[in-house]
C-alpha cells in the first residue's frame, strides 16, 4: 500500500505530516510523492485564508484524478472549522480535525474496511495535542521540525486559527528534551522549534518555564549543532530575553518576526499587540546583540480600511528598516473573521499594485543582504543536490541564506561545511567549500 501527502500552511503542519507519515510506515505503507499513484492521499490543510481552502479543494481533485479508487483523507484546520463542507466535497473519504491527526491510520483503515466516509473532529478544547506525534525516522538527515506548542490566544481580526487550534498548549519540557536527544541520535544537525504561537510556550504550564529556558536546555544536549526558532511574535523579544539568548552558541541568528503592517492604525484594526515603533525597537535590539542577524517577516497588503497613506507608512517603514526578506500577502477575507465584515474593503487591483511595490522593495533588500556576504566564510548545512545544476549542492547558512556550491560527491549532504561566498544572485549566494 502506498500513501502520499500534500501539506499546506505552517511548519507545524509540516511536522504533523511527517509524524503521520511515520505512522503509515509503521503499518507497512510506502510513502510516495503526491503527484504519483497512491492508495491513500492525505491532504493536511490550512485555513488562514479562503485561498487556502480553495487550494485544498483543488488538491483533493488532483488526488482523485491520480487514482479514482484511492482513499482521500482531509485533515487539519480546514476540516476543523468546516467539517460538513469538507465532507461534502466529492471524493473525500476521511475528515479529521486538528486534534485527530494522530489517529489517521485507524480512520483510513476504517474507511477501507467499511467502505463509507469517516468524519472525526474533536473539540479544540481537548488538551492532549501531542499524543502519538513523535518523529523518529521519517525525515531527511539534516533539519527536523520539532513541535513544542499548539494553539493561540491572540485572536487577530483576520485569523481563524484560535478556533481551529484552540487555546495555547505547551509540550512538557522533559518530553522536548527526550525528543531532541532522539533526533540527535538519528543524525540530525539542526532542529527548528515550531508552534502556532511559539512565543506563548509555557504560559499554560504549572512550572515557570519559557521558550528561553527550552533553548538553554537544548544548548546542553550533544549532537545537535543548530537550533532555529520558527515564526515568532515580535513582543517575545525583550532586552532581558535577547541578552540571554545571545549567549547561546547553537541558536541560529535568524528570526522570523511577523510584522503584518508598518502602520499603527492598520495594526490596531488587525488586533496586533505592538506598534511600528515597538517592532523597530526589537529589531534594533536584535541587531545590537547579533551583528550578522537575519530578520524576515510577513506583511499583509490591502487590509480593510488601508488608505494610500497607511500603505505608504508600511512601505516607508520597510524601506527604512531593511529586513532580509519580506513575504507579502494580499489580504483575503476569511469568512467568520471580524476582518471579513469590516467596512472599506480594498479593491483587488489596488492590492495587486501595492503588492508589486513591496515585492520590488523586498528584492532590493534581500539582494543587499546577500551581497554583503561576498568574501566571507559561512558555515553551511548542505541538504540536497540542485536538480538543474550538475555537481552542485545547496544548503543554508546560520542566518538562513541559501548557498549553492560545487562538490565532487553527495557525501556533503547532511554536513556543516565552511564555505567561502564568492558571488551572489537575487535570492541565493554561490560559494566554494573550503
Amino acid at each position: 500500500m502506498k500513501v502520499a501527502f500534500s501539506t499546506l500552511g505552517c511548519r507545524v503542519n509540516q511536522y504533523e505530516s511527517e509524524a503521520m507519515a511515520e505512522k503509515f510506515i509503521r503499518e507497512g505503507y510506502e510513502v510516495v510523492e503526491f503527484d504519483s499513484f497512491a492508495d491513500v492521499y492525505v491532504i493536511n490543510t490550512c485555513t488562514v485564508t479562503n485561498m487556502g481552502d480553495k487550494k485544498s479543494r483543488q488538491i483533493i481533485g488532483r488526488a482523485r484524478r491520480e487514482n479514482e479508487e484511492a482513499v482521500i483523507a482531509v485533515v487539519g484546520c480546514y476540516s476543523q472549522i468546516a467539517p460538513t463542507e469538507v465532507g461534502n466535497i466529492e471524493g473525500v473519504d476521511v475528515v479529521l480535525g486538528t486534534r485527530n491527526k494522530g489517529e489517521i491510520v485507524y480512520w483510513v483503515n476504517k474507511a477501507i474496511d467499511e467502505g463509507k466516509q469517516q468524519i472525526q473532529v474533536s473539540p479544540v478544547l481537548k488538551n492532549n495535542v501531542f499524543e502519538d506525534l513523535n518523529i523518529e525516522e521519517y525525515q531527511d538527515k539534516t533539519r527536523a521540525f520539532l513541535k513544542i506548542q499548539d494553539g493561540c490566544n491572540r485572536f487577530c481580526s483576520y485569523c481563524l486559527i484560535p478556533y481551529a487550534r484552540g487555546a495555547v498548549c505547551s509540550k512538557d519540557p522533559e518530553k522536548i528534551k527526550e525528543e531532541v536527544k532522539k533526533l540527535s541520535e538519528h543524525g540530525f544537525k539542526e532542529i527548528i522549534l515550531s508552534g502556532i504561537h511559539t512565543a506563548s510556550y509555557g504560559v499554560d504550564l504549572e512550572q515557570k518555564v519559557t521558550l528561553v529556558d527550552i533553548l538553554e536546555v537544548i544548548e546542553a544536549i550533544d549532537g545537535i549543532e543548530r537550533v532555529r526558532i520558527g515564526s515568532i511574535d515580535p513582543t517575545f523579544f525583550t532586552e532581558e530575553v535577547v541578552d540571554r539568548i545571545s549567549k547561546l552558541k547553537k541558536l541560529c541568528h535568524h528570526f522570523h518576526l511577523s510584522l503584518q503592517s508598518g502602520c499603527d492604525e492598520t495594526l490596531k484594526r488587525m488586533n496586533r499587540k505592538y506598534t511600528a515603533k515597538d517592532y523597530k525597537y526589537i529589531v534594533d535590539v536584535l541587531r545590537k546583540h547579533f551583528q550578522d542577524v537575519s530578520i524576515t517577516t510577513d506583511v499583509i497588503v490591502g487590509f480593510p480600511g488601508e488608505t494610500e497613506e497607511e500603505f505608504e507608512a508600511t512601505y516607508n517603514f520597510l524601506k527604512d528598516i531593511k529586513l532580509t526578506k519580506t513575504h507579502i500577502f494580499k489580504f483575503s477575507p476569511r469568512k467568520g473573521t471580524r476582518a471579513a465584515s469590516m467596512e472599506k474593503q480594498v479593491d483587488g487591483n489596488i492590492k495587486e499594485e501595492r503588492s508589486k511595490l513591496l515585492i520590488r522593495l523586498n528584492e532590493e533588500n534581500e539582494k543587499q543582504f546577500i551581497d554583503a556576504l561576498n568574501g566571507s566564510t559561512q558555515k553551511v548545512l548542505f541538504e540536497q543536490a540542485v536538480s538543474n545544476m550538475e555537481g552542485c549542492y545547496e544548503g543554508y547558512t546560520e542566518n538562513y541564506v541559501r548557498v549553492v556550491a560545487k562538490f565532487d560527491c553527495d557525501s556533503v549532504i547532511g554536513k556543516i561545511m565552511p564555505t567561502k561566498i564568492t558571488e551572489s544572485s537575487t535570492d541565493y549566494a554561490v560559494g566554494e567549500i573550503i
